[in-house]
Parts: structure tokens; sequence; C-alpha cells
């Protein structure tokens, strides 16, 4: 069972800046994608952006190409989301994910097979 644990989360102004972490383990052999999704109060868990563990590979949403950035440190088994001038339609509940897709893209929180429990970003105007 592949276990993951955000964190990195807080409170900040509009314009701030902010890294989450998601640390994973177990057999993370298994997972060739991880994804960070997004959820704000009464609202649907939106795609945000997702790395390929072996490539590097990445992609985002509109939303936040060019001001987020996911990277990944294979040896820590750990995956980045810098987030950078921040809005308040940033706030959400953001969620790591791992997914065993290796080569098709994977937008939808159903193509992902593993959940972190979330971690709170709120921005402030």
């Amino acid at each position: 069972q592949v276990q993951l644990v955000e964190s990195g989360g807080g409170l900040v102004q509009a314009g701030d800046s902010l890294r989450l972490s998601c640390a994973a383990s177990g057999p993370t052999f298994s997972m060739y994608t991880m994804g960070w999704f997004r959820q704000a109060p009464g609202k649907e868990r939106d795609f945000v952006a997702y790395i390929r563990w072996n490539s590097g590979a990445s992609y985002y949403s509109d939303s936040v190409k060019g001001r987020f950035t996911i990277s990944r440190d294979n040896a820590k088994n750990t995956v980045y989301l810098q987030m950078n001038s921040l809005k308040p339609e940033d706030t959400a509940v953001y969620y790591c994910a791992a997914s065993r897709y290796s080569t098709v893209r994977v937008l939808s929180s159903s193509s992902y097979d593993y959940w972190g429990q979330g971690t709170q970003v709120t921005v402030s105007s």
C-alpha cells in the first residue's frame, strides 16, 4: 500500500509563495506518475499538475501554468509543488496522488490509485 503525506500548507497573502511537499512510502516502484489536485469548498476536485517519476516530464492546468512548478526528488521519494504569485482563487485543500499510468495524460482523479490526506492552502486578498 502506497502512503502519501502532504505538508507545507498554510495561510498566505495574495502574491506570496508556498511550497507543498508530498512524501511517498511503500511500494512506490509501482507508481509512475505523481499528481496534485485541489478542492475548494463546494467544488469538485480539480487537476493542478502531474510529474513522471522517471523522466520528470510534467503537465499543468491552464489556471496554474507559469505560476506553479512541480518537481520531484527520487532519492527522497518526495514530490513538491512550488506555488508563486498566489491568488485568492488558489484557496483550496491540496491533495497529492499517485498513479500507475506512465504514458497517458492523467488529468482525472479517477486515474489515480492513492491519495494523501490533503493540506489546506488559504490565500487572503
